[in-house]
């Protein structure tokens, strides 16, 4: 482990809670890979925090040293597969975090980074902030070009078969739609890919995809309410 990551968990276990351990794992257990994680009880407040500290005791970290270690702190608090090695959710919400804090270091090759990120979180409470604080501005950060090449990447992930992936894509413009900038008509088009006809492809995935769809409509609906949902076709 590097100096960085064995400060970063030394101190979320300073701060742990078990008995918010426990409220973590029943609230998240009903998500669909809730039931994989550990759980040290730390405060969402206290792992910002502990960022915010590893970032004044170790600056000027570079895009390499800041994605490195966003994977460090998302793989298994003891590496392996044996026992005690599942992931630890305040760990990787702590990865999340340094995203958001370094996400203008990131460039367009780091979509595939996130996308393994967002594949394996599978929970609300690491794929939605890594989709609107870190996928988000990251693409909206790019120049012409590279822009043109992460909104391929965007593309295809309204396009697979995971849900929470098409989650992601949905809900990665909200920021810059919120701010009175954004696509909305591409946002549009992605929408109504993903739920698709009643009895299509998408429709029998859950509540992933509808309940993205769902937030970015009523974040326009107090935000911005000249932009309407409309269907295929209208």
């Amino acid at each position: 482990m590097s100096d960085a990551g064995e400060f970063i968990d030394l101190s979320l276990q300073r701060e742990a809670s078990w008995r918010r351990a426990e409220q973590l794992q029943a609230r998240l257990e009903t998500e669909p890979a809730g039931s994989g994680l550990r759980f040290y009880g730390t405060s969402v407040g206290a792992v910002r925090g502990t960022v915010r500290d590893a970032g004044r005791r170790y600056p000027g970290l570079s895009r390499d040293e800041v994605t490195a270690l966003s994977s460090e702190l998302w793989g298994s608090a003891l590496g392996g597969s044996g026992p005690g090695a599942a992931p630890v959710f305040e760990r990787r919400l702590a990865a999340v975090v340094l995203l958001q804090a370094n996400v203008k270091l990131l460039t367009n090759s780091d979509l595939t980074r996130l996308e393994g990120f967002i594949r394996q979180a599978r929970v609300r409470d690491l794929v939605d902030p890594l989709a609107v604080d870190v996928v988000g501005p990251l693409v909206d950060g790019l120049d012409v070009l590279a822009r043109v090449r992460a909104d391929s990447v965007l593309d295809r992930w309204v396009r697979e078969p995971d849900a929470w992936l098409r989650r992601a894509a949905l809900l990665s413009p909200l920021l810059a739609l919120r701010a009175g900038a954004g696509d909305w008509d591409r946002f549009l088009r992605h929408a109504n890919e993903v739920l698709g006809e009643p009895g299509g492809t998408f429709d029998a995935d859950g509540t992933a995809v509808r309940d993205a769809v769902s937030r970015v409509q009523a974040e326009m609906a107090k935000w911005r309410p000249e932009l309407q949902f409309t269907s295929i076709g209208e």
